[in-house]
């Protein structure tokens, strides 16, 4: 297909067409010759964005909270079945963040603060997406970890003095062990595009940097699809095609809907001058439609964009970014194709599984039905309502009104139906014949505390929660990043208030990431806490299910909840004031992030990684480890080597790139045309072949090595779900830091009472390994020509109980 097609056609598939100049939030052109549509790619990672009759499914960081493979994988599969439906080429998800920093404004979107359960989360959605046809987009790559800064004109905007985006300043091994883990499971699942971030790293644009698109993505990690830049991410023509960019978005080069281009007939001219090889141009075509063919794309069956991101009557103007004749042209675009299936049932369920019980002083919780029900019940704080002023009363969820049901930004979705806590409350309530009393002005403390000493017998239901989101957003003086991990809106005061004279003062927080709760976490009369993270749309029913009991918690941290923000320590703070006229950003702690961090210093967190409470108790016993395979110590070449397609393309002479005659040009749509061939002029110096190179063979990287068993009992009342963590330790006699303990694997089972589960982890070379940054390789701690010396420990926490096993070198092979 991309050898037939004209050089006009190849930059228009990887050039998007403005700003708005089309029915998605980006669209290429297309190559008509040859029967390859444009392209339509849209937000977000938890729904279609700016559409009618969808999904809005929990957010990434409440999916990692449920810790569970299956769950993660069905919501990418609905997901990608709700795109596919309203004609949805390219879903820009899943979004993964380090976690580096708590207060990150953009953490909500991605998996939490671990690589391995991020990884394992983003490749089973990859997985999710890519079953239903819809190619998936794994972005933002890569160190895109704070929102201020992350784009030199947004920081303008905000009346800071500096040049260029901020850097992320990353080692060789962190950036492997760390920040890139995830996106080599995209890879390893087939991911079909990659979104480069605004970032730089190490003082290189994302968008632009060789080592990480041409290197670090293509060459180590075997990416065959295409790279797409972040919306105005790009930052040069010439050099961001030699970098390994494939597509720019949307299409206009330096401001949202200028109607110029670093790409469309810039990218012409710099084929026609030579100083972008034909070879590259036809490398960028190839990985996109290679990635439509993977899909089954080509397929008639394929739906064409159904609705508008622009409008929401049925009809109106095809290109809505212009301001001539596009603008008025009107087509028939909403047809309010209805996507949402039974995925409500699916929302519920992910939802209710990431609710982490932090607290359950005296068993207050689950609350008792019918006679045992309670006969008081006092909900407090505008958390347990939705938005007064409509549930998309605010852009792109802009604000934090009502249940915090998403974070704000791109990521966000408009509700097409919501059910708050209180209506759910109130249902529950009406069946067990419980008075529900409540106040849900934040604001009115008096008349909060005025209600609680109306009821004095009452259980009360607080509701608090901490929000962020997207730097283009400010909200309540947050521009994206949190100013600190604080809750919203005096919250703690609220509770304080409260618990002071409420005896059973129960408090619900939704929130985008940790929170600081140590003014009310050990206050006697706070008998529970619920973590309901960013439920979605199903706020109110999966609250509900677990405070009545239908559902059993097993949600688990994604992260560590420490007792103050500067625990997480230098490297985990938002960098709120430039140091630089270009922000420098020095990842100085290397893979010191999270709960690596609290365990290297020996500091005591408030909430462990992995924590989350049951109504039952489980016990992890005889675990025991399996070799599977014994590796080298380095990674072998990759059979033969690898030799890029040929396509059989010329370079067009000049004046063949001219406007057509028949074309009508619509203002600030994006062109592959030239208004004028002179001044063009060839360099016929032989244009440089892609080279046939002999690489690591990296796919060894996911060979199994070990395969780690253990049995898991519950030992108490009710039956439930145990989330079984395994943690490794290396071998400490090498030389080489570790950190004291990582995630290498995690298993969530049903166990019925007194019934005992098997569960298994396999190990791969990846798991053992680490990043030499002297020898630039993976490689396992090997000494004495022997390999092992690790420690395993199946357990219900970072720092929880388990049960351990080392495997010593002598062992290996019996």
């Amino acid at each position: 297909m991309v050898s037939k097609m004209s050089l006009a056609e190849k930059i228009n598939i990887t050039t998007g067409t403005g700003w708005q100049m089309g029915p998605c939030v980006g669209n290429t052109g297309s190559a008509d010759s040859v029967g390859f549509p444009g392209l339509c790619l849209q937000d977000g990672p938890l729904g279609v964005r700016f559409a009618d009759s969808v999904t809005v499914f929990p957010a990434g960081i409440t999916v990692a909270s449920t810790w569970d493979r299956d769950l993660m994988f069905k919501r990418g599969q609905a997901l990608g079945a709700e795109m596919r439906g309203k004609g949805v080429n390219v879903m820009l998800g899943p979004a993964m963040m380090g976690n580096r920093m708590p207060a990150g404004g953009r953490n909500w979107e991605g998996f939490g603060a671990d690589p391995v359960l991020s990884g394992v989360a983003v490749g089973e959605t990859v997985k999710g997406i890519q079953g239903e046809g819809v190619i998936a987009c794994a972005k933002h790559y890569i160190g895109n970890e704070q929102e201020i800064f992350r784009q030199a004109v947004e920081a303008r905007g905000q009346n800071w003095a500096v040049d260029e985006a901020i850097s992320a300043n990353i080692g060789g091994r962190a950036l492997r062990e760390i920040y890139a883990w995830p996106f080599m499971d995209a890879v390893e699942s087939g991911v079909g595009s990659v979104m480069c971030s605004y970032n730089q790293i190490n003082n290189s644009y994302a968008c632009q940097n060789s080592y990480l698109l041409n290197g670090l993505l293509k060459d180590e990690m075997n990416f065959q699809g295409f790279v797409v830049s972040d919306w105005i991410a790009q930052r040069s023509g010439v050099a961001s095609a030699l970098a390994g960019l494939d597509m720019t978005m949307p299409g206009d080069g330096r401001v949202f809907a200028d109607g110029g281009s670093y790409w469309g007939s810039e990218l012409t001219t710099a084929v026609l001058n030579s100083s972008v090889p034909l070879s590259r141009v036809d490398d960028m075509a190839l990985r996109i439609v290679a990635a439509w063919y993977s899909m089954g794309q080509d397929s008639s069956s394929y739906p064409r964009p159904n609705f508008s991101s622009w409008f929401r009557l049925p009809q109106g103007p095809q290109y809505f970014g212009s301001d001539d004749i596009g603008k008025k042209a009107g087509i028939t675009i909403n047809n309010y194709t209805n996507v949402k299936s039974n995925h409500s049932s699916l929302a519920r369920q992910i939802a209710a599984e990431s609710i982490v019980l932090l607290k359950n002083t005296n068993n207050t919780l689950p609350f008792g039905s019918g006679s045992n029900a309670r006969r008081s019940l006092m909900v407090l704080g505008e958390g347990a309502m939705g938005n007064k002023n409509g549930v998309n009363s605010c852009i792109d969820r802009g604000c934090n009104d009502g249940t915090l049901g998403q974070g704000w930004g791109s990521g966000s979705v408009e509700y097409s139906s919501f059910y708050s806590p209180l209506e759910a409350i109130q249902e529950k309530a009406r069946e067990d014949g419980t008075l529900v009393s409540y106040v849900t002005s934040e604001a009115d403390h008096n008349r909060i505390y005025a209600t609680v000493a109306s009821y004095p017998n009452s259980t009360c239901i607080v509701f608090a929660s901490a929000d962020s989101g997207e730097g283009y957003l400010a909200a309540e003086g947050h521009h994206g990043d949190r100013n600190d991990l604080k809750l919203w809106h005096n919250g703690d005061r609220l509770i304080q208030g409260v618990a002071s004279m409420c005896k059973d003062t129960v408090v619900v927080i939704h929130a985008v990431g940790p929170v600081d709760m140590e003014s009310f976490i050990e206050h006697p009369n706070v008998t529970a806490v619920v973590l309901a993270n960013l439920p979605g749309q199903e706020a109110g029913s999966s609250l509900t299910d677990v405070l009545w009991g239908g559902v059993n918690p097993s949600g688990r941290l994604p992260y560590t909840i420490g007792r103050r923000l500067a625990d997480y320590g230098p490297g985990g703070q938002v960098m709120y004031t430039p140091n630089h006229p270009i922000p420098q950003q020095d990842f100085d702690e290397g893979l010191y992030i999270d709960y690596r961090h609290f365990d290297k210093f020996n500091i005591i967190p408030r909430f462990d990684f992995g924590f989350g409470m049951s109504y039952t108790t489980f016990e992890f016993s005889d675990i025991n480890i399996e070799v599977v395979k014994t590796p080298t110590e380095f990674l072998p070449t990759r059979n033969g080597t690898v030799q890029p397609p040929k396509i059989n393309s010329t370079i067009p002479d000049a004046k063949e790139m001219l406007f057509p005659a028949d074309i009508t040009q619509i203002h600030k749509y994006v062109y592959p045309y030239l208004s004028s061939s002179s001044g063009i002029t060839r360099d016929n110096t032989p244009q440089p072949s892609a080279s046939t190179r002999s690489l690591v063979d990296t796919d060894k990287l996911f060979t199994s090595l070990l395969k780690v068993r253990a049995k898991v009992k519950n030992n108490g009342a009710v039956a439930g779900k145990a989330v079984a963590q395994l943690y490794m330790s290396y071998p400490n006699s090498t030389g080489v830091d570790f950190p004291v303990q990582v995630l290498r694997g995690f298993v969530k089972v049903q166990v019925e009472v007194n019934q005992t589960v098997d569960v298994s982890f396999d190990l791969m070379w990846r798991d053992l390994g680490y990043y030499d940054e002297e020898k630039g390789a993976w490689r396992l701690p090997v000494e004495g020509g022997k390999w092992g010396g690790y420690k395993f420990m199946v357990k219900s926490s970072s720092r929880g109980d388990g049960v351990e096993k080392d495997m010593n070198r002598e062992d290996v092979g019996k």
